[in-house]
């Protein structure tokens, strides 16, 4: 069909790629046929990727350590593109929250994703082969929730650093755009919202009346990453079921 999507020849970085939706994003490219570098801070994890996809090269680093990531990146060549997944969510009411929390949510949610997309971004203009960012947002840049103050804030954040980054990358033809999903049903999803009352709050408020899958913010993500999206820049996609819209 048209919409068939084919990465054969391109290079993808997928940070967060142990677990959940990074995980899954990293297996999809490469049964698309994008060469497929994995980044995660968790060897283990790795392991089992590389078993359950061969061609994959991982990278193991934690991205909250900029000289770590810096040396790490170094050696694995061009990336055309980029998925910007890896994060970090504590939950605490806002009179609690703490600066220890504050900087190190700031750090992988934020800081990180301007330097890797800066390592990527200069090799892209550098090429002249132009490229696709995509930056792994939420539903909670937009709306509050309860005990995610700073959460919600480097996600606000996030997107416009997104925006910012698609006005300057643009002349390279490097586009940077964000998924915004709901909640989504990866393990960690399912454990943090498996609580009825809790669940049916966020259900009552999502149209569609259901979480997301982790195949619903993949789809996204290789649709903003492919040609099928080329005229589509600096945009935060939802991904939520209408939550947002309503």
């Amino acid at each position: 069909s048209t919409m068939e999507i084919s990465f054969a020849g391109k290079r993808a970085l997928v940070t967060g790629a142990g677990k959940g939706i990074g995980r899954a994003t990293a297996l999809a490219l490469a049964s698309c046929g994008a060469k497929v570098i994995a980044v995660t801070r968790t060897q283990a994890d790795l392991n089992s990727l590389v078993q359950e996809c061969e061609s994959i090269t991982p990278v193991c680093v934690d991205l909250s350590d900029w000289v770590a990531t810096e040396a790490a990146l170094q050696e694995v060549g061009p990336i055309d593109l980029l998925v910007n997944n890896a994060a970090y969510a504590t939950l605490q009411p806002f009179l609690e929250v703490t600066p220890d929390q504050f900087d190190l949510s700031f750090t992988v949610n934020v800081k990180a994703v301007l330097h890797l997309s800066q390592i990527v971004a200069r090799g892209m203009k550098a090429r002249g082969s132009g490229g696709s960012i995509v930056n792994v947002s939420s539903q909670a840049s937009q709306c509050a929730l309860r005990d995610h103050a700073v959460y919600c804030a480097t996600k606000g954040a996030l997107d416009m650093l997104t925006k910012v980054m698609a006005l300057e990358l643009g002349p390279y033809q490097i586009r940077v755009n964000t998924v915004n999903p709901t909640v989504v049903m990866t393990k960690m999803g399912r454990l943090a919202w498996s609580n009825p009352e809790k669940a049916q709050s966020m259900l009552s408020r999502i149209p569609l009346g259901h979480f997301a899958e982790v195949e619903d913010v993949v789809n996204s993500i290789l649709f903003l990453l492919s040609d099928k999206s080329n005229m589509i820049n600096g945009v935060t996609l939802p991904v939520d079921g209408g939550f947002l819209a309503c």
